[in-house]
């Protein structure tokens, strides 16, 4: 039988297929069925900045009760106690989840700014999680801000969080950097122990009728792995911190390449809501078939099998492979040729 085991935030895993964050593990049930069908290790839905100061609000409105205020200065604030429990609620709900699996639990903290909220990461670590997964979710609007500052807005974050706790932090980045491999070196130094490439921004929409901008969400699909494995197979041998695949990983195929582009661990969500949890055993199971028939021993022995530093073609992953590309499409195009 093939050796699954990975090894991710200093933990030992199972196999490489980890449960990402979601709405899904809001349930302890799901939870439970995630352990049961294989997954290695599960991304707790997100706790986000905006509810932690929405609390901090609520409080000092209470406390202001009767004295001059401006309640309606909270409406800006969105409306977020839809998405789980509020800060106790997630943390009670963690240390109850903790309880009651035995598999690793990372919790998630989402955020774009210092502040207090941070703290939170600490309380996370005392309710019980293994890790933490930072996500970083920040869309530079502004046209005063420099690429310079959001790239420091992120390192301070990221070093405010690691250092009020003991557990290993991973942080979850978008890929719009312009220097990437030179933003993953320098969120290593900051204390990241994995990178998770890449969240996912979620774009508005138009209604043409309303004439409304409205917000639209959409699952991902397979074909969102190619950016994902293309910067995991860059940093792969230029980074310590371990390497996780998010977006698009729907298949054990979708694992595989994962793994042979550097990854430590690949994550899954869409295809969790749209087959089911059971999904996952699906998964594991085609990924031990895989690997017996193509006579691999670990997961171990692919991983960074195919990354930018072990292939015989390292300029496929730059611009050379973008005007071979280019060029030969050209030349397959019904009737495109010479005479």
């Amino acid at each position: 039988m093939a050796d699954l085991i990975t090894s991710y935030l200093g933990m030992q895993l199972k196999n490489p297929l980890v449960a990402s964050a979601s709405p899904l593990s809001e349930d302890l049930g799901n939870v439970r069925k995630m352990e049961d069908a294989g997954a290695a290790a599960v991304v707790f839905h997100s706790l986000f900045e905006e509810q932690i100061n929405l609390e901090s609000h609520e409080l000092d409105r209470f406390l202001g009760a009767g004295t001059e205020s401006f309640p309606e200065s909270l409406t800006y604030l969105p409306e977020l106690n839809w998405y789980n429990r509020g800060p106790d609620g997630y943390l009670e709900h963690l240390y109850r989840v903790k309880r009651a699996v035995q598999l690793p639990v990372i919790a998630s903290l989402n955020g774009a700014s210092s502040g207090g909220w941070t703290k939170y990461a600490r309380k996370m670590e005392q309710a019980g999680a293994d890790a933490l997964e930072l996500n970083i979710y920040f869309v530079a609007a502004n046209p005063e801000m420099t690429s310079v500052e959001v790239e420091r807005t992120y390192c301070e974050l990221v070093r405010e969080v690691t250092s009020s706790v003991k557990i290993p932090v991973a942080v979850k980045i978008s890929p719009y950097f312009t220097a990437m491999a030179n933003m993953a070196g320098h969120l290593e130094h900051a204390g990241a122990k994995a990178l998770v490439l890449f969240n996912r921004f979620y774009q508005p929409d138009f209604d043409l009728e309303k004439l409304e901008v409205e917000p639209r969400l959409t699952l991902s699909n397979p074909y969102e792995l190619l950016l994902r494995l293309h910067w995991v197979a860059i940093l792969y041998d230029h980074v310590d911190a371990d390497l996780a695949v998010t977006g698009g990983v729907h298949s054990a195929e979708d694992v595989l390449k994962s793994m042979m582009a550097g990854a430590r661990v690949a994550m899954m969500t869409s295809a969790l809501l749209k087959h089911g949890i059971v999904h996952i055993r699906q998964v594991l199971g085609d990924l031990e078939r895989w690997m017996e028939e193509h006579e691999y021993e670990s997961i171990r022995q692919m991983q960074g099998s195919m990354s930018m530093s072990s292939v015989a073609n390292p300029s496929a992953f730059e611009r050379a492979n973008y005007m071979r590309v280019l060029s030969d499409y050209a030349w397959r195009m019904p009737g495109v040729g010479m005479g």
